[in-house]
């Protein structure tokens, strides 16, 4: 039985840049990703983060999810691949409104929940340039990479997990 997988486009689409995990989810589905009934991959997007974004990962063994990211360490559009184990503080990363991921996933797996291991879940970072200004269009740098982050995300998802 194939590892059932989730590929999650995260973001805000309406806020520039943070809508380019949305971008990226529409580029795979217009390549065929996880169209296969055999591959079990489901694609989505979301806006949320914390204990929903863990709720989402319910039932499947690997997760992959692209979002954008704002190091100010490397150029806007530039794509970076992460492990959850891995992933440097965000912005957004924790709120007093929530929890981190990392904790939601583990109290959802000491409640009984199926979720995947740390080690299967992986982020495809896009390095944003404005995630604050309102429009539904990336900056160019970071359009320009949407290629880039979906050939990331179909190369994780033929590589084995572990």
């Amino acid at each position: 039985m194939p590892l059932r997988t989730l590929v999650v486009g995260l973001g805000n689409p309406i806020l520039s840049d943070d809508g380019i995990g949305w971008q990226v989810e529409e580029a795979l589905r217009r390549q065929g990703a996880g169209s296969a009934p055999e591959a079990a991959i489901d694609i989505l997007h979301a806006c949320v983060g914390g204990l929903a974004l863990a709720e989402l990962m319910t039932g499947y063994d690997r997760v992959i999810v692209v979002d954008a990211i704002v190091t100010g360490q490397a150029l806007p559009g530039t794509v970076s691949h992460f492990t959850l184990a891995d992933l440097p503080g965000t912005l957004n990363s924790s709120s007093s409104h929530d929890t981190s991921l990392r904790l939601a996933l583990q109290m959802l797996r000491a409640c009984g929940a199926h979720v995947p291991p740390e080690s299967a879940v992986a982020f495809v970072a896009v390095e944003a340039q404005d995630v604050w200004t309102f429009g539904e269009a990336c900056t160019p740098a970071v359009k320009q990479s949407i290629g880039a982050a979906a050939a990331v995300v179909a190369h994780l998802l033929r590589a084995p997990l572990y």
